[in-house]
């Protein structure tokens, strides 16, 4: 009897994984595009133009050379103190 319930609960506790993988895996598919002026200092993705190497380096908020990933679509629409968000980097 015990064998059993610990099999069932083995399977159930499976297919819930099986589930959520699926459903993380749905998400990392996404299409993503860069989106530039709207990540904060020191949150961007990555090489924020002179002066920056690689993810965390924008000095200031909604920097316009700095970028993040986004959904694709929904840059443009992105409202920041400084303007939308941008596909193209702003000096």
């Amino acid at each position: 009897m015990k064998s059993t319930r610990a099999a069932l609960a083995a399977t159930f506790a499976l297919s819930l994984a099986c589930f959520a993988a699926a459903g993380h895996a749905e998400d990392a598919k996404k299409p993503m595009e860069k989106c530039y002026g709207v990540a904060q200092a020191g949150k961007n993705d990555c090489a924020a133009g002179p002066g920056t190497t690689c993810a965390g380096t924008a000095k200031a908020d909604f920097q316009g050379n700095a970028w993040v990933l986004v959904d694709k679509g929904t840059c443009t629409t992105i409202k920041t103190p400084k303007g939308h968000g941008t596909l193209e980097a702003k000096s």
